[in-house]
Order: structure tokens, then C-alpha cells, then sequence
């Protein structure tokens, strides 16, 4: 997926249309914003996005009309959104070419994760994928789908111990022995505090790859359509 990939969300209700576009620019998209279906058509033609988050309950011209309008002209991923929960409403959208469908309400994360999915399938096939993770040693830096992470040279060390053996689980003991280049003697919740604040930086780059073992340690592993073995 292109790291700048631009995500057209067609919203009406602002605060929900701004909360996606928050998600979606922390996970490295370019994003723009309309409020009103008779908009769209033009704006599309001129501006070529990668991917629309397209409301069923638009002002102007509704969402099902304005996907049929869009299909038309362009095969560029439509995800639709709606509150209508109705079997009828999912198979009209769906048959009028919409490549998702997502009901209100919906996790941010889980908007973030269909798109990016959507436009792998897009992809041409001999379009190059570039790893979810990506680490520079020498540079000591790391991208998520091609967006820099702030880490510091801890947070960096343990997601390069932690991804070198993507499922594999970790002791704490392991991760300490990664952690320091001075060997020096840390608590258990010195590790857990690094993997707490790593953990959090990952969610707000659009993945949640680092899970607990209770009473062992701390396992890496991305999604099925994101797990590649992180690029150094």
C-alpha cells in the first residue's frame, strides 16, 4: 500500500467524518473531506482518490445513487457506511459495486485496517507490497505501511527483538538481555512499561501487533493480510 494513499471520506456528520480522518492521517493516508453527495461526482473526476468511505444517509444525492454514479467511470475501492443494519440495504450496496460495507457504530481502527485491505486487493499484481513494519538499524528508525515512529533507541531494540521471530513469545528475561547495551539490571516492570509505551506508538500508527502471554512474556504477530517479516 502506498503510504500516501488519499482516502476521500463523503460524511455528513462532522465530528464522525473528523475522527476518521484523525485515524487515517496518524496511519500515514493523505485525507479530504465532503459533506454533500451532489459534490462528490466532480470532485472525484478532478482529484482521483484511492479510496472513498462513502455514507448511505447523504445530503444532495444518497450514498447507494452516488456508488452506482461512481462505478460508471472509476473501479476505485468504495467502503460504505451506514446505520441501516437491513440484509436488503447490504446486498443493494454491495451489488451496486461498494467493495465493503461497515455498520455504525465502528472502531476507527476497524475502518483503517478495511481500507488498507481494499487497496491490497486493488493492487496490480506485480505491484510491489512493502512489509507492515520496516526497521533501519543503522539509521536506528522504524515505519509502519511507510509512516515514521518517534522510538527511542529502547522502544526501537525491543520491537527489532520482538519482530525478528514474528508468534514467537518472549520472556521478560529475553527482552531485558535485547534491551541495554550495558547489560545493566532492570525490573520486570521496566520491561513491561517499554512494551506498554511501544504498544501505543504501534495502535496509533494503525497496528496492534504485540500481545501479552500471561505468566511468559510478550508475543509479535500481524494480521493475516499484513504478515510479512519486518524489512531491515
Amino acid at each position: 500500500m502506498n503510504a500516501a494513499a488519499h482516502v476521500l471520506i463523503i460524511e455528513d456528520e462532522p465530528k464522525l467524518s473528523a475522527l476518521m480522518s484523525d485515524y487515517l492521517l496518524a496511519a500515514g493516508f493523505r485525507t479530504s473531506i465532503l459533506d454533500n453527495g451532489s459534490l462528490a461526482l466532480d470532485w472525484i473526476h478532478q482529484q482521483r482518490p484511492d479510496a472513498i468511505l462513502l455514507d448511505i444517509n447523504l445530503p444532495g444525492v444518497d450514498g447507494l445513487t452516488l456508488c452506482r454514479q461512481i462505478r460508471a467511470f472509476s473501479a476505485v475501492p468504495i467502503l460504505m457506511l451506514t446505520a441501516r443494519v437491513e440484509e436488503i440495504d447490504r446486498l443493494l450496496g454491495l451489488e451496486l459495486g461498494a467493495d465493503d460495507y461497515i455498520c455504525k457504530p465502528f472502531s476507527p481502527r476497524e475502518v483503517v485496517a478495511r481500507i488498507r485491505a481494499v487497496l491490497r486487493r486493488s493492487r496490480p499484481p506485480d505491484a510491489p507490497l512493502e512489509p507492515a513494519v520496516v526497521l533501519d538499524e543503522e539509521r536506528f528508525e522504524a515505519r509502519v505501511h511507510g509512516h515514521a515512529l518517534s522510538l527511542t533507541p529502547v522502544e526501537f531494540r525491543l520491537l527489532g527483538k520482538l519482530s525478528s521471530q514474528p508468534g514467537r513469545v518472549f520472556s521478560r528475561e529475553q527482552l531485558i538481555g535485547a534491551l541495554y547495551a550495558d547489560h545493566r539490571v532492570v525490573s520486570d516492570r521496566t520491561v513491561d512499561s517499554h512494551v506498554k509505551n511501544l504498544r501505543r506508538k504501534l495502535i496509533e500508527a494503525g497496528i496492534d501487533p504485540i500481545s501479552a502471554v500471561y505468566g511468559v512474556g510478550y508475543r509479535f504477530e500481524l494480521p493475516v493480510d499484513e504478515d510479512e517479516r519486518p524489512r531491515r
